[in-house]
């Protein structure tokens, strides 16, 4: 994952890396508007065993 590239178990899921873009963000307590800076983050999709299991 740290090179970007997937991994994945088979019946079980797989992990990817995708970028988030910079946005603009609401503090809730005071209000004020802030960046959020840009960030890459780790994405999982359950595979079909894991998936059927679970349902």
């Amino acid at each position: 994952l740290k090179k970007g590239n997937r991994v994945s178990l088979v019946g079980f899921g797989s992990w990817s890396v995708s970028r988030r873009n910079a946005r603009e963000g609401r503090n809730p307590s005071t209000g004020k508007t802030i960046q959020i800076a840009a960030k890459n983050v780790v994405k999982f999709k359950a595979g079909s065993d894991l998936s059927s299991a679970v349902n």
